[in-house]
């Protein structure tokens, strides 16, 4: 039996590095197929509801605590969708060429250049940057199969996008949907804060991947732990997504602890572990998924578009006296939740201090939206959200006026 798991490792290896886009492709069709059939058990998508109250339905929340995720079905609508898509055309078409590169694709000055971060990191087509790796708290201890890309593809294509509230106006907006302020409510409570944004892009046939993992890291060892206190991310979907282009995750493993992924790979003899489900999505859908379930992304060697506006909340509770672990990237606050009012300069994400134009976008945004949604409301059950109280609660978080 020892042979044999050698033998099968020893095979393993060395198709991660050398096998086809369509062998690869190939190689998923069963696992794929399981994993679509216990999905659709799983009983957690659907659009979203609300109870009286405005808080998420029960129905729901015990379906998130079950499993560590959900989607939501068609909770985007498509004006808004299709104006977040052009924004991140227009931010693709202005890509550098390279990490570092100070043009694009055209010679032209690449956008972003004015950030003190970087928005945007390109890698290899089809390859996994991460994994194996001690980049991001080596919390992707194992790599991912990396198959060849075409002779003709790129050297490096856009992987990653940050600064979405920064550099797409569409993006700021969307972080204050009411909706999702709301579910950040029902799960973490009403004294929820923002936590993180990212834009992961898989284009069709040159997506890379992103090994098994989960994304908490300072609370494992805590004596308050629980199965919510790393709290959660939504990804909005831009484009509809399949098995092969879309989020895994692994059902329930948000209520395991740290997890021993290494070995937990090694076990199974492959990254196909058994019992994971794709978060296959349609445009307009939003996955919500706890940052301590065990999730991954494969390598998209499909004709999917796939880019997923990603944004994390947290409970304040766990917030308070975090420190971050990365070096590389400091937390702005990390021992007390402050608002961007009591910021120097020097500490907000950006090249200098947010003027009040930019404060008072941030608050009419929010305001605005969760003043609309809930005049809907009122006009369709003739009762009050409690949803504006929340989103109030958010954006003193975020940007208060200064005073």
């Amino acid at each position: 039996m020892a042979l044999m798991h050698e033998a099968m490792k020893l095979c393993y290896d060395s198709l991660m590095t050398d096998i086809s886009a369509s062998q690869y492709e190939t190689s998923l069709g069963a696992y794929i197929d399981q994993g679509m059939q216990t999905a659709e058990s799983l009983g957690n998508r659907g659009p979203i509801r609300f109870d009286a109250e405005g808080k998420l339905a029960p129905d729901i929340l015990e379906a998130y605590w079950r499993t560590g995720f959900y989607v939501f079905e068609g909770l985007i609508d498509s004006g808004e969708i299709q104006l977040l898509r052009e924004d991140m055309e227009s931010l693709l078409d202005r890509a550098p060429i390279d990490n570092g590169a100070t043009v694009d694709h055209q010679g032209r000055p690449a956008f972003g250049q004015q950030f003190a971060r970087s928005v945007y990191s390109l890698i290899r087509p089809l390859s996994d940057p991460w994994g194996g790796t001690g980049k991001l708290n080596g919390r992707h201890p194992t790599q991912m199969t990396q198959p060849k890309s075409d002779e003709d593809a790129p050297k490096k294509v856009v992987f990653l996008m940050g600064g979405m509230c920064q550099i797409m106006d569409s993006g700021l907006r969307l972080y204050g949907h009411p909706d999702l302020l709301a579910v950040a409510a029902s799960i973490n409570g009403d004294d929820f804060v923002p936590y993180n944004d990212a834009i992961f892009v898989k284009q069709p046939g040159l997506g890379g991947s992103v090994s098994w993992h989960q994304d908490g890291v300072t609370h494992w060892d805590s004596p308050e732990w629980d199965e919510g206190i790393h709290g959660f991310n939504f990804q909005v979907q831009l484009y509809d997504t399949s098995a092969m282009s879309c989020l895994w995750v692994a059902p329930g493993s948000h209520k395991a602890g740290k997890i021993d992924i290494e070995k937990l790979i090694e076990d199974n003899g492959s990254e196909q572990l058994e019992g994971a489900v794709p978060l296959h999505a349609k445009a307009g859908d939003v996955t919500i998924v706890n940052r301590q379930a065990l999730h991954c992304s494969f390598a998209n060697v499909s004709q999917d578009q796939r880019i997923s506006l990603t944004f994390g909340f947290h409970r304040r509770s766990s917030v308070l006296g975090a420190k971050g672990r990365s070096a590389s990237r400091p937390m702005l606050c990390t021992t007390k939740v402050v608002s961007t009012s009591d910021l120097k300069s020097s500490e907000w994400p950006s090249t200098r201090e947010p003027s009040t134009t930019q404060r008072k976008r941030v608050t009419t945004i929010i305001q605005w939206r969760a003043e609309s949604r809930n005049s809907r409301l009122i006009q369709q059950t003739g009762k009050k959200s409690l949803r504006t109280t929340t989103s109030k609660t958010f954006l003193s978080r975020v940007s208060p006026s200064k005073k």
